[in-house]
């Protein structure tokens, strides 16, 4: 989500240059009224696609599956056995671990069609630790997570 919101920010940086020479083309100076109410636009829509965007993705870990529901009107959903995940990897950019913010990407037997990975997540070394704990709990009966 921070890509999105910095691609935004550069957009409605562009959308004040456009309406500002836009307006002075049109009344020969520029007005700064103009300039404001589209960089506010731009940013606006940002926030609200961003919120929604945020709202339609929903991650879950349970003790046999991995599912990334995906949508608010239309959904799509996909799902991944515990036991075929392979390699979990979390990533975290410097602007991600300032945000407290991260990626965990899921390498699956079979090699998924889907890029099956939670992005934006809070804290995703606890999510790559909950996944572990899992996987344990699956394949030696008698393991417990350990308290946190």
């Amino acid at each position: 989500m921070l890509d999105f919101h910095l691609r935004a920010a550069v957009a409605a940086v562009l959308a004040g240059v456009i309406a500002g020479v836009a307006a002075e083309l049109v009344t020969s100076h520029a007005q700064l009224g103009w300039v404001i109410l589209a960089v506010l636009a731009v940013l606006g829509m940002a926030v609200l696609l961003g919120f929604l965007r945020r709202q339609a993705t929903t991650y879950t870990i349970t003790s046999h599956r991995l599912t990334v529901q995906l949508g608010l009107l239309s959904q799509e959903l996909h799902e991944t056995r515990l036991d075929r995940v392979q390699n979990v990897t979390s990533r975290q950019s410097v602007f991600d671990r300032l945000l407290g913010i991260g990626t965990v990407d899921f390498d699956t037997a079979g090699g998924a069609g889907f890029d099956f990975a939670f992005r934006g997540v809070d804290n995703p070394q606890a999510i790559v630790r909950t996944v572990d704990a899992a996987l344990r709990q699956r394949l030696e009966p008698g393991f417990s997570p350990p308290m946190a």
